[in-house]
């Protein structure tokens, strides 16, 4: 099998974290997976990524974020304009957001459990 024909049978996960080390264990997190991460330190980043692709299937973003625009905001934008991509949220200063969350939208607190994040791709993705 050649590298484009394993690229187009791997899950792709939009990483949205502004702090560097935490973007690079999410990254590694998805690819540990057997996931394709592809990182955006910003919702106003993220967007653009997700403009400008078809293939993203998660996006897997902090709720806490500079520009404006913070993790709860960017899962409504993904619900409105890509319903069907899958969303978690994670958050360090949030434990329940209530209804403050879209729908078909996880949340987790921080510290989370890698392996649940991994658990629920996996269901999001069956």
């Amino acid at each position: 099998m050649t590298v484009s024909n394993i690229a187009k049978d791997v899950a792709i996960v939009l990483v949205v974290e502004d702090e560097p080390l935490l973007r690079l264990a999410g990254i590694d997190l998805i690819e540990a997976a057997g996931y394709e991460a592809v990182a955006a330190s910003d919702a106003t980043e993220a967007i653009a990524i997700l403009e400008s692709r078809d293939d993203i299937r998660v996006v897997f973003t902090d709720v806490d974020m500079p520009r404006g625009v913070d993790g709860m905001r960017l899962a409504a934008i993904i619900r409105d304009r890509w319903p069907p991509i899958k969303v978690i949220v994670v958050s360090g200063h949030i434990e329940d957001p209530g209804d403050m969350i879209p729908a078909e939208t996880v949340f987790f607190s921080k510290p989370y459990r890698e392996e649940q994040i991994v658990a629920t791709i996996r269901q999001m993705l069956s």
